[in-house]
């Protein structure tokens, strides 16, 4: 028995088991994305539906964007033709804002990064 625990202390000091390794030189690439996510263009998209009015929408329009009549106008009707527009491209905070006022009538929209 003594002549195995010799032969394995022995073994652990050829195999330089007991030194501390230095580690292997690796290239690390930081990743910014959250960065990159909060500052990339982000989208508020207005969906049509069968409830709201054109009036009430262009109004609500006005009030979220501060956009004049006629952009409104183009807006609606862009929205009511193809089904959904993108109103408004900012960074993600000015459009929770304009999104928050879309949605004080109900209004669906979606906010997309």
């Amino acid at each position: 028995m003594i002549k195995l625990r010799s032969e394995y202390i022995k073994l652990l000091s050829d195999t330089d088991q007991t030194k501390p390794k230095k580690a292997p030189d690796v290239e690390v690439e930081v990743l910014e994305k959250e960065e990159e996510e909060i500052d990339k263009p982000w989208k508020v998209i207005l969906f049509d539906d069968d409830v709201h009015t054109f009036d009430e929408v262009i109004h609500q329009l006005i009030k979220a964007l501060g956009c004049s009549q006629a952009k409104a106008e183009e807006l609606t009707y862009k929205v009511h033709f193809e089904g959904k527009a993108v109103v408004f491209e900012g960074n993600f905070e000015e459009c929770l804002k304009i999104n928050s006022v879309l949605q004080e009538i109900q209004l669906i929209t979606e906010i997309k990064g």
